[in-house]
C-alpha cells in the first residue's frame, strides 16, 4: 500500500496498534538485551538470553520480565506519531514532483524521522533501562544492600558515591545522551518493493512481512555497537567494579580496552529478535489496513 494513499490519522492508528502489539510480544527479549549489554568486566550474572529470562522469572516472577513495559506502552503512540509525521515531512521535502524516492533518499527520510523520534524515546529509554536493569543489580551477589533501594544500591548521579562498603566509585557522568538516529529505516520500504509484482500493486502478504523482518534484523545488528554504548550511558546503577563513563568516546574506549571488540555485539541477537518482529508486525498492520477499516466504520456506522 503506497504511503500517499494512507492518511496521517490512519498511519497514527496503524503505528499505535503495531507498537502496542509489538512491545507486548517482545518486551521480555528487550529486557534480556539490556541486562546482557550492561554486564561488564567479567561479572556475568546471566550467560545467555534464555538464562536471563529463566533467572528473572525465578527471582522476580513472570511480570518481572515486563519491568519498564508501562513506559513503552504509554508513549508508543506519541512516539509513532512524531516518527510518522516527520517521515512524511522529510519524504515530501526530498521528493521531486511526486517522483519515487531513491534508496538514499528513503534512508535520509528515515534518518530525519529517527532524529525527531529521539525527542520522545531518549527519556523513555532512560527510564525503561533503569527499571529493566534493576533486577540484574539485585542478582549481583557483590551488591546486596537490601536497605539501600530497589537495586541494592541507589541510582546515583552528579558525582555521588555509594555510601557503604560496596566500593562503588563516584559517577562523574554529565547529563548528556548519545546522538542516535535510525538511518536504516528506509530499507524496510525498499525491501518490500523487491517482491512487488508491478509498481501499481502492493506486495504480497508474505513479502511484506518478510521484508519487515529482514530489514529489522539488518538494522538491529548494524547499530548494536551504538546501542551498547547508549545502554551503558543511560544506566545509572552500577555493580561492584563496574566502570563509569564520562561520555560516548570514553565509554567506547573502556568497553574496547576492558572487554574487547566482541562486547559491542552483546545482545545483538536479542536486538534482532526484538526488532525483526516489530518491523514485521508493523508491515502486517499496514498491509491489513486495520486503521482504514476502523475509520471507515466510524464514518459510516451502518456499514
Amino acid at each position: 500500500m503506497a504511503d500517499k494513499q494512507i492518511s496521517l490519522p490512519a498511519k497514527l492508528i496503524n503505528g499505535g496498534i503495531a507498537g502496542l502489539i509489538g512491545v507486548t510480544c517482545v518486551f521480555p527479549i528487550d529486557l534480556a538485551k539490556t541486562r546482557l549489554q550492561n554486564q561488564q568486566n567479567g561479572q556475568r550474572v546471566y550467560t545467555s538470553m534464555s538464562d536471563c529470562l529463566i533467572k528473572t522469572v525465578r527471582s522476580e516472577g513472570y511480570f518481572g520480565m515486563y519491568r519498564g513495559a508501562a513506559v513503552n506502552l504509554t508513549l508508543v503512540t506519541p512516539e509513532k506519531a512524531i516518527k510518522l509525521a516527520a517521515n512524511d515531512f522529510f519524504r515530501h521535502q526530498l521528493s521531486k514532483d511526486g517522483q519515487k524516492l531513491t534508496l538514499l533518499k528513503e534512508m535520509l527520510a528515515g534518518c530525519g524521522a529517527g532524529t525527531c523520534q529521539v525527542i520522545v524515546t531518549t527519556p523513555m529509554e532512560m527510564l525503561k533501562i533503569q527499571l529493566q536493569d534493576a533486577g540484574r543489580i539485585e542478582e549481583d551477589p557483590g551488591c546486596p544492600g537490601p536497605a539501600l533501594g530497589p537495586g541494592g544500591c541507589p541510582a546515583l548521579s552528579g558525582g555521588s558515591s555509594c555510601p557503604s562498603a560496596h566500593g562503588h566509585p563516584a559517577d562523574p557522568r554529565p547529563a548528556a545522551e548519545p546522538w542516535h538516529c535510525r538511518s536504516l529505516q528506509g530499507t524496510r520500504g525498499h525491501a518490500a518493493q523487491l517482491g512487488r509484482p508491478a509498481s501499481e500493486e502492493k506486495s504480497p502478504f508474505y513479502v511484506s512481512f518478510l521484508a519487515g523482518c529482514v530489514a529489522g534484523s539488518a538494522a538491529a545488528v548494524a547499530v548494536n555497537p551504538c546501542d551498547v554504548v547508549k545502554t551503558r550511558l543511560q544506566s545509572l546503577q552500577r555493580g561492584v567494579n563496574e566502570d563509569t563513563y564520562s561520555g560516548i568516546l570514553d565509554c567506547a574506549r573502556k568497553i574496547l580496552r576492558h572487554e574487547g571488540p566482541s562486547a559491542f555485539l552483546k545482545g545483538a541477537y536479542c536486538r534482532a529478535l526484538v526488532i525483526a518482529p516489530l518491523f514485521g508486525i508493523a508491515q502486517v498492520v499496514y498491509f491489513l489496513g486495520i486503521a482504514e477499516s476502523l475509520l471507515g466504520l466510524l464514518q459510516d456506522p451502518q456499514a
